[in-house]
């Protein structure tokens, strides 16, 4: 009965020494570098991954939906300066004015916000670089 269990207990801890090794051996084999090894070989991390080739009618199509795209962008801008210039006219001479100032004012404080956040962002870039 001793001698049964010793048995069992050797083949168990055979089992458990070979599925280990093997554990092991699998963790050393690695295909995929870490981010450390292609920092540390000069591959730039933030480099544009390849795109597998498209067949030509998808390029086609793509082409022609962003040709559509640019020309209702076009068409809706072109709009909206027709309405914008349909809405000055029929207002009054003191309206239009005062609507052009209103203008002015949002387009320079658009403007000057837009380069304080310029320069603020480059003094912090500047700060963590």
């Amino acid at each position: 009965m001793n001698s049964l269990s010793i048995r069992k207990i050797l083949v168990l801890s055979l089992i458990f020494s070979l599925t280990a090794t093997v554990c092991e051996a699998r963790t050393f084999d690695k295909s995929i570098m870490p981010e450390q090894q292609k920092s540390a070989s000069g591959l730039n991390s933030k480099q544009k991954k390849s795109k597998a080739a498209r067949p030509k009618s998808v390029k086609k199509v793509q082409k022609e939906a962003d040709k559509k795209d640019k020309k209702l962008k076009k068409d809706s801008k072109k709009a909206v300066g027709e309405f914008q210039k349909h809405a000055l006219e029929i207002q009054t001479p003191e309206v239009r004015e005062r609507i052009k100032q209103n203008r002015k004012n949002s387009d320079s404080n658009y403007k000057a916000k837009r380069k304080n956040n310029a320069a603020k962002s480059k003094k912090a870039g500047r700060r963590y670089n």
